[in-house]
């Protein structure tokens, strides 16, 4: 079990950034963006370089993760499932990109491109 101090971003986790035309207010930053839309697809893809760089978590995120967010931690879940990898998890973040930045102050600071006005909004 890792300790929250000793989590490396980009060598235990990899934040996927689901969204493609609502791409706005920012996105966290290290993310990568790989729109739901051609998401399926690029699953092999996706799975080898995961493997290949070692990443233990790959956490799926969109506005709400509701509806992008799930589908994709599900895909590639199942994906996982059919290749017999147990080292790999497939996670939603909570509440996607509005429930981060609900978080607070701490959670805004690690957005980039952070749009105040586009949050007020939503």
């Amino acid at each position: 079990m890792l300790k929250e101090d000793e989590i490396v971003a980009g060598k235990d986790y990899l934040l996927v950034d689901l969204r493609r035309n609502d791409h706005q207010g920012g996105t966290i930053r290290g993310s990568v963006n790989l729109p739901a839309q051609s998401l399926y697809p690029a699953l092999p893809t996706v799975y080898k370089m995961v493997k290949a760089a070692g990443i233990r978590r790959v956490i799926w995120y969109c506005s709400s993760s509701r509806g992008r967010g799930t589908r994709a931690a599900c895909w590639f879940g199942d994906y996982l499932e059919a290749k017999g990898n147990t080292s790999i998890q497939s996670l939603i973040l909570l509440e996607g990109l509005k429930g981060w930045v609900k978080g607070g102050d701490e959670y805004v600071e690690c957005i980039d491109g952070y749009d105040h006005a586009y949050w007020e909004s939503q």
